[in-house]
């Protein structure tokens, strides 16, 4: 705020006065803040009256000019620069720099001792920013820095290394120190006796199993599949025989067809030949008739006898394997080239001995038959993928049908 001043007089400079008027004859214009203005004798009784305020005392008295509020201290002094340095100073605006804070400079004698974090250290720790970063804090403790590790990654963990793809120092081989210790390292490397008999015995182990795997398929699924085919083939060719008269009652080679057996409720349809000879019959899927030596029985035209068969129950065809599941009055039919052989089954003996031959006979024993009669006798291995015991199934002759009169109701139904 500036003071009001007297009307500028012509010719008559600030400070400068004519007469009474401002400083009285004897002053040659004082300039402002050279003289004070409450100096009596620089203006009489003008400016210094008392407090009467009038135009005759001088208008301003002693609260005047010469008073405390512009007399008693000289313009450009600390009468005003002592306000203006207490009042507040405006708070600075939020987009100015930040003060930097002064890192003293590393002291020889403290080196070792730890330097107190500062904004350029937490920037540096933090990947390269700077402390006015809007993201994260300057400063802080560790739990300050993972949250501004998470700000950064997006999720917890994200920017480390793989801990399983990281390569530790623990983990690269050592290599030896010495000859000796060398040879230490490839020794405790090497297998023992132990070992080695171990994984031998091991590999021994593994091919049997796998020899024995393909022994069991072969004797359970193989055989069948070949036999099958090769009693397919017999019968088919003994038909076509029959057909074309090439063949004609009588007696037979071993191995060789002249019958086919039927058993309705088992669905079995397979060749018979002459003889029990594993690899010219029964390995080929056929049923062989006993008519060698002491084990020959009669052929089914015989007025009396007993028509011994015999067949595999598992492997190569498996020809009897069920006929355990026989009951009484069972069909059973012989088909030759002249006519149709029909039995009924009358017994069965579940278990027997191999070499009990007695069940071949013309009145066969066990069978519950008590005098001489056209019979007919099936036997087979018991129990099942065994060879141990026999099992035997008798039947009665009930019908002889020429073929010329068709097939008998036992094959037609």
């Amino acid at each position: 705020m500036t003071a009001l001043r007297p009307e500028r007089e012509s010719g008559t400079a600030y400070g400068q006065s004519s007469g009474d008027s401002y400083g009285g004859a004897g002053d040659q214009g004082t300039p402002y803040g050279q003289q004070p203005y409450g100096d009596p004798g620089a203006h009489g009784d003008w400016y210094g009256a008392s407090t009467a305020a009038t135009p005759a005392q001088g208008g301003y008295g002693t609260d005047g000019y010469g008073s405390e509020r512009y007399g008693a201290q000289t313009y450009g002094t600390d009468a005003y620069q002592e306000p203006y340095a207490q009042q507040p100073q405006p708070s600075r605006p939020e987009h100015a720099q930040p003060q930097q804070t002064y890192i003293p400079p590393p002291d020889d004698e403290t080196v070792a001792l730890r330097i107190a974090d500062t904004a350029a250290a937490v920037g540096a720790r933090s990947g390269g920013r700077s402390a006015d970063s809007p993201d994260e804090s300057p400063v802080g403790g560790r739990a300050a820095r993972r949250k501004a590790a998470k700000r950064r990654h997006g999720r917890r963990g994200a920017g480390r290394p793989d801990p399983e793809t990281t390569e530790t120092e623990s983990d690269a081989p050592t290599a030896p120190r010495s000859r000796l210790e060398a040879r230490r390292q490839a020794r405790a490397r090497r297998p023992s006796a132990a070992t080695l008999v171990s994984r031998a015995l091991g590999e021994v182990f593994i091919t049997t199993g796998v020899l024995m795997l393909l022994f069991v398929s072969y004797q359970l699924w193989w055989t069948n599949v070949r036999a099958h085919a090769q009693a397919d083939k017999e019968a088919s060719s003994l038909q076509n025989d029959w057909a074309s008269g090439k063949r004609n009652p009588g007696s037979f080679e071993p191995g060789q067809g002249f019958a086919l057996l039927h058993i309705p409720k088992l669905d079995v349809v397979v060749p018979i030949a002459e003889g029990i000879s594993n690899k010219q019959v029964l390995d080929r899927g056929m049923v062989g008739h006993y008519g060698e030596g002491k084990l020959k029985t009669a052929m089914p035209d015989a007025k009396t006898g007993n028509f011994g068969l015999a067949g595999h129950r598992n492997t190569h065809g498996e020809p009897f394997r069920y006929i355990n599941r026989l009951t009484p009055g069972d069909d059973i039919v012989v088909e030759t080239q002249d006519k149709f052989f029909v039995y009924k089954m009358a017994s069965v003996l579940p278990v027997t001995s191999p070499s009990n031959v007695t069940v071949l006979e013309p009145v066969p024993r066990g069978s519950g038959f008590t005098k001489p009669g056209r019979y007919i006798t099936l036997t087979t291995c018991t129990p099942e993928f065994t060879s141990k015991y026999r099992l035997i199934v008798w039947g009665k002759m009930v019908e002889e049908r020429p073929r010329s009169k068709g097939k008998p109701d036992a094959l037609v139904s």
